[in-house]
């Protein structure tokens, strides 16, 4: 029994991690976007002001979440620096 419930439990963890990949994959699709934007209009790669409005909205979200919300910002400073990596590489295209 004790291990049918754990089988349940990893497999819900399986699902929900296949999940949160597809939705990187969807996210960085945008951020592609938008790093293909701003090195056509010549916006540099980063825009501090953006992320610390996203930083304080994630955390507000992870709290009602109940999640911690120190855990939400390093994931996202995780991500964030992907994305400026990217729009960087994009931008070195486009010169």
């Amino acid at each position: 029994m004790a291990e049918s419930e754990l089988q349940r439990l990893r497999c819900s963890i399986d699902n929900i991690d296949a999940a949160l990949i597809h939705l990187l994959a969807e996210r960085f699709k945008c951020t592609q976007e938008v790093g293909r934007y701003k090195a056509t209009h010549g916006l540099p790669p980063a825009d501090p002001s953006r992320e610390a409005a996203q930083i304080a909205r994630l955390r507000s979200l992870a709290q009602d979440a109940k999640l911690d919300p120190d855990f939400a910002e390093k994931f996202l400073g995780f991500i964030v620096t992907e994305v400026i990596r990217h729009h960087e590489a994009i931008r070195a295209e486009k010169r």
